[in-house]
């Protein structure tokens, strides 16, 4: 029954990181890192290697799936899947409809992950201080990116998995983000709306050999600097707040593929400043609400982890 728990937490906690993904500007990463199990999904991650492999060709299925730690990686991959297919509309919608809320929401929980996570550092010096700089300094300045027009090809698309899947395991720095800035990002959306297997395919099998290649390299430095790595890792996520922040003037429209036009440049602004230039109410209960439980939400995952870890 105890088994039984931590897969179906461990699901739920695969569902919170397919959801962070579908957002421009959210990490499922970081959704990692907040609920414990950024370390083992790597770790699972890195075994599956040419050893590994050769017992699929050999047969030993059981043998590879113990070795992969597969019920830990199938719970998250079926959490993530049901995540992605089932909230893509709604996350969405979100964004068209409650912007102010879901930036929010986000707001609070990455500002007080990070809080929490730098918390944990054991041993602080000058690198790990360094490190948190640049790791805000970093993603500012990758938020800031303007989207580009990508090549419309499957290469383009196979290359863009590659590099959005090494974002998505990075906490702070958004794999849809990055998508957006490759300009893949509505290409993979309209993908999966219109259940375009083929498209999916080519671009999960660059998210395969991204995450494969990159997560060998975090985890190496987790196991060689883990405190400046953690403040690196931490320091992406507050640099992120620059993308989540709420109120925005859109400086720049593109047209969609269905003809609709979207916000292509943002500016950041004050809730006063949103009024007036925006002329549209900044809606401040509803986003101080929406923060408070984001950092509520994360206090509780927190909570719940610790407890966990106990028995």
């Amino acid at each position: 029954m105890e088994t039984i728990k931590k897969y179906i937490l461990l699901y739920f906690k695969g569902m919170a990181m397919g959801a962070a993904d579908i957002v421009p500007g959210v990490s499922g990463g970081s959704i990692a890192l907040i609920t414990g199990i950024y370390e083992k999904l790597l770790q699972s991650i890195t075994s599956i290697n040419t050893e590994s492999i050769k017992l699929v060709f050999k047969g030993e299925f059981k043998k590879f799936y113990q070795s992969v730690n597969g019920s830990f990686l199938l719970a998250l991959i079926l959490g993530i899947g049901t995540s992605i297919f089932l909230l893509s509309e709604l996350i969405t919608y979100l964004m068209d409809e409650e912007p102010i809320g879901l930036w929010s929401f986000f707001c609070g929980l990455i500002l007080i992950s990070a809080i929490i996570i730098l918390r944990g550092i054991q041993r602080w010096h000058l690198g790990v201080v360094f490190a948190v700089v640049l790791g805000i300094i970093s993603a500012y300045f990758i938020t800031e990116l303007p989207p580009m027009t990508s090549p419309d090809s499957l290469w383009f698309t196979f290359v863009s998995g590659a590099i959005a899947i090494c974002a998505m395991i990075l906490p702070g720095i958004s794999g849809s983000f990055l998508l957006l800035i490759l300009g893949q990002y509505e290409n993979i959306l309209n993908a999966l709306s219109e259940k375009d297997f083929f498209t999916l395919a080519i671009f999960a099998s660059g998210c395969l050999v991204g995450i494969l290649s990159f997560s060998r390299l975090i985890s190496w430095l987790l196991r060689k600097f883990y405190s400046v790595t953690i403040g690196l890792l931490s320091g992406f996520m507050l640099g992120s707040l620059n993308k989540l922040w709420p109120w925005k003037l859109v400086t720049a429209y593109r047209k969609s593929s269905s003809g609709e036009e979207k916000p292509f440049l943002t500016e950041n602004l004050w809730p006063a400043e949103f009024s007036e230039q925006v002329g549209a109410e900044p809606q401040l209960a509803m986003a101080i609400g929406a923060f408070m439980f984001g950092i509520i939400l994360v206090f509780g995952i927190d909570r719940l982890a610790a407890y966990f870890s106990k028995k």
